[in-house]
């Protein structure tokens, strides 16, 4: 069972019931066969076709190269998060990202934030679409799961898995790059082959009490932790996760931040 959350939910509403019945005794005589008005021998009348509401997505350009997903949900301060995806080219930030929101109402209070600063680079914010933001997801995980990309940069990739591998296990993993709704059984679903429970789990949060996308967990022994890393750059819902390996002192300064 995989839950993907709130990104199910924004699919549901473009493929949900797009009519809406009037009440009995509300009718419309006179619009042409070819208007969206239908005459519907129910006691309901007629019914009008509703469009469905955008996706509610936002692509944001010119971001600093060190932003994080917390710096961009600091940047739609009060606005709800749903996934954070950084476009990359040839393995390297691009300074642009996908922002997913809550509802298709925050978008138009997303595009206010148009030219505000992030550190010392002004932001742009245009509107955007569901296929967009989907393409990228798909160049993303392809590029990093060594496919079709023609420019990943194979040496590279493979000195940065043996930087992982040759350090020192002491049993305790860290996530990157969880979608912000990413919950504990999300987690444990994505780990279902080893024995974990919600204890071992330690989603990380910001000084605000937002999740950081960022999580760690500690397995039974480091030879678990070892097997782990093979999910290293699988997907999570819409998002590819990184593990890094990690240590009690770091797990406990993380959550002492986020408190």
């Amino acid at each position: 069972m995989r839950n993907y959350g709130r990104m199910a939910e924004l699919d549901g509403r473009e493929t949900g019931p797009k009519r809406q019945r009037f009440d009995q005794g509300s009718s419309f005589y006179g619009p042409s066969p070819g208007s969206s008005f239908m005459y519907n021998p129910s006691p309901y009348g007629y019914v009008e076709q509703q469009p469905p509401p955008p996706f509610p997505v936002v692509r944001l350009r010119g971001l600093p190269f060190d932003c994080t997903e917390a710096d961009v949900a600091e940047f739609f301060h009060g606005l709800d998060i749903v996934d954070v995806l950084f476009v990359r080219k040839d393995g390297k930030f691009s300074g642009e990202a996908f922002c997913v929101l809550g509802y298709p109402l925050q978008v138009d209070f997303a595009l206010q934030k148009n030219r505000f600063s992030m550190g010392r680079r002004y932001v742009e914010v245009f509107r955007s679409r569901r296929q967009d933001y989907y393409k990228a997801i798909a160049n993303e995980v392809s590029e990093n799961r060594g496919g079709a990309s023609p420019h990943r940069r194979a040496p590279r990739a493979r000195s940065h898995d043996e930087e992982k591998d040759s350090v020192e296990h002491t049993g305790i993993l860290r996530l990157r790059g969880l979608p912000y709704s990413a919950s504990k059984d999300d987690i444990l679903e994505f780990f279902r082959d080893f024995n974990l429970s919600e204890d071992s789990v330690h989603i990380v949060f910001n000084s605000e009490g937002r999740p950081s996308g960022e999580a760690y967990v500690e397995f039974a022994n480091t030879e678990d932790s070892k097997a782990a890393m093979t999910k290293d750059r699988m997907t999570l819902g819409s998002r590819y996760i990184e593990l890094f390996v990690s240590s009690h002192e770091e797990l406990d300064e993380a959550i002492s931040r986020g408190r």
